[in-house]
């Protein structure tokens, strides 16, 4: 059963997905034990299967530690007879943290400010090519996470890549997702879905066929998102990883909306 996020877990300006009431929601649904961790000097979403403990984008810390304290807390954290596995946010390094996983690099959106100024030429370029066309896009309708899932599924067979399962996608709480589709004709032909948490917010998922990519439909799709998720007092939206080697257009699209590079720690074993 899921202990949902209260004190340090919701407190924070920017709050990675992993870390949220929606995530744990959709993990314990799934079948994982999921509860938040208090660890003294902060809090940690735990989702928790057989002998594996695994704190992913976490923990979220106090203000003001030294890696030693934050090093100290995960270390007592996992004297359990078990397995911990740590995502930190934050790099963390030393004694009794034994490195698995190179860190990720994710792209963070701050929706403060004149965000088309922000944008980066050839981006807003393609933006405004996008308006000009006229495109009507429609924003949660019914269906649209059942169609979505049946796109992606088939372009993530296609495309060789890994995503959070259709079951967890379902399971996340309709109120956290916000959908846009394009369909023209009257049949979809791109999607996007959101999931939103306190004053942040996570690209989730998205496809498009040969159609929406030359009409610019994700970019449109992207930015109307933006606007609104703003409009309703969002100010970091999370577009996921970024890899400049095996998808360099999808990190180019990621950064040109002027999003900040952000590395996060390398997947750690803590030893107790």
């Amino acid at each position: 059963m899921a202990t949902m996020c209260d004190g340090p877990l919701s407190s924070l300006a920017f709050q990675p997905f992993a870390q949220s009431a929606a995530y744990g929601l959709a993990a314990a649904a799934c079948g994982a034990r999921v509860f938040t961790a208090d660890l003294g000097i902060g809090a940690a979403l735990v989702v928790e299967r057989g002998r594996l403990r695994l704190i992913s984008r976490g923990p979220l810390w106090e203000q003001g530690l030294t890696d030693g304290l934050r090093r100290q807390a995960l270390r007592r954290f996992a004297r359990w007879p078990g397995l911990t596995i740590v995502t930190p946010e934050i790099a963390l390094a030393g004694p009794g943290l034994v490195p698995l996983v190179t860190p990720m690099t994710h792209a963070v959106w701050d929706l403060g400010g004149d965000l088309r100024a922000g944008l980066d030429r050839k981006w807003r370029g393609h933006l405004t090519a996008a308006e000009r066309k006229g495109l009507a896009l429609r924003r949660d309708p019914p269906g649209a996470l059942h169609r979505l899932l049946t796109q992606e599924a088939a372009q993530r067979r296609t495309h060789g890549y890994r995503a959070l399962s259709a079951d967890f996608s379902r399971a996340l709480p309709p109120a956290a997702l916000q959908l846009w589709e394009w369909s023209p004709a009257g049949e979809v032909a791109a999607a996007m879905c959101f999931v939103r948490q306190g004053a942040s917010a996570s690209y989730h998922l998205a496809w498009g066929n040969q159609a929406a990519r030359q009409a610019g439909v994700h970019t449109l799709m992207l930015w109307q998102a933006a606007l609104t998720l703003r409009d309703q007092g969002v100010r970091w939206l999370d577009l996921g990883s970024i890899n400049t080697e095996d998808a360099p257009g999808l990190a180019r699209f990621k950064l040109g909306t002027g999003a900040a590079v952000k590395r996060l720690g390398s997947t750690l074993m803590v030893l107790p």
